[in-house]
């Protein structure tokens, strides 16, 4: 029975790192050590006890048992000791983002109002796969999307005319979107923020965005209850700060700052995380083996009314 226990031991150890993911505990090198060790003590005991089995069909039970705890078991330090940790990925709009020995995520397009579509996972010699909101399993890693917010940016100038806006240290360079990937403490609050420049003005302008709680301490500068603000500060081309040249766009209103009519809108984006999981085929396989080897087991008792 300790057999038998060691090697349902192994399998589920190995499938809860398949239905709980992401886990830091699963890339310990004690973990991982643990479950090879169970299947080598699994294989010891599989040895002894196919040579004191005289039924066939005994046999074969502590075959599959034991094969099935050894695909398992396989998969799942493969993926602890192998498998890279937990990665998160934020891409522009339209960009495709090359991710190590998965593949190419594609962000999709969006626009200011317009419902964005799932990220697509590409692949060689694989059809696309649409990841959204639920987890999706692509073999050897778990992908789930999050929404992650983002500012969408407008610029004018003071005659109502649509500047060009470009992003030269962005990931994407004309896109109107931005990631919001860096972060700083202002007030004691960590926010976060990014920046854009504006060719036809030589303009530079910073953005700094505060949640619909963070903004209700600016409401005597003009943020609206309950809704997400972005504030702006303006700088010439060289970097020099301007004068009357910070500015609050909250609920997506329009300011004015360093000469332009200015407005944030701030709005959720998809950014993907990527887990790095067992096979799901090899642990799948290696179940059904344990499931059978169970079976066989129990049936060849049932089958010898001396045991």
């Amino acid at each position: 029975m300790g057999f038998v226990m060691i090697v349902v031991a192994v399998t589920v150890a190995v499938a809860i790192e398949i239905v709980i993911p992401g886990q830091a505990v699963y890339h310990t090198g004690w973990y991982n050590v643990l479950i090879a060790a169970s299947v080598l003590g699994a294989l010891a005991a599989a040895r002894r006890r196919v040579r004191q089995t005289r039924s066939t069909r005994a046999r074969i039970g502590i075959v599959a048992l034991v094969t099935g705890a050894l695909i398992s078991g396989l998969a799942g330090v493969a993926s602890g000791l192998l498998g890279p940790d937990n990665q998160s990925f934020v891409g522009a709009p339209g960009q495709r983002v090359r991710v190590e020995s998965l593949g190419l995520l594609f962000f999709p397009l969006a626009s200011e109002g317009t419902p964005v579509d799932a990220v697509t996972l590409e692949r060689p010699l694989h059809a696309p796969v649409a990841i959204a909101q639920h987890r999706r399993n692509v073999g050897n890693f778990i992908l789930q999307t999050t929404p992650h917010s983002v500012v969408y940016v407008e610029a004018r100038d003071l005659n109502g005319n649509r500047l060009t806006i470009t992003q030269p240290t962005g990931s994407a360079f004309l896109s109107p979107v931005l990631l919001m990937a860096q972060r700083q403490t202002i007030a004691g609050m960590d926010l976060p923020y990014d920046s854009f420049n504006v060719p036809a003005a030589r303009r530079i302008v910073k953005t700094v965005m505060f949640t619909a709680a963070q903004s209700v301490m600016l409401l005597h500068g003009g943020a609206l209850l309950g809704q997400p603000s972005v504030l702006f500060a303006v700088e010439d081309e060289n970097g020099r700060p301007l004068p009357h040249a910070v500015a609050l766009s909250s609920g997506g209103r329009p300011a004015r700052a360093g000469g332009l009519i200015l407005r944030g809108s701030v709005a959720d984006y998809p950014s993907v995380e990527v887990v790095s999981a067992p096979n799901l085929a090899a642990s799948a396989l290696g179940a059904l083996l344990v499931v059978g080897g169970l079976i066989a087991l129990i049936s060849s008792r049932s089958a010898d009314p001396r045991r």
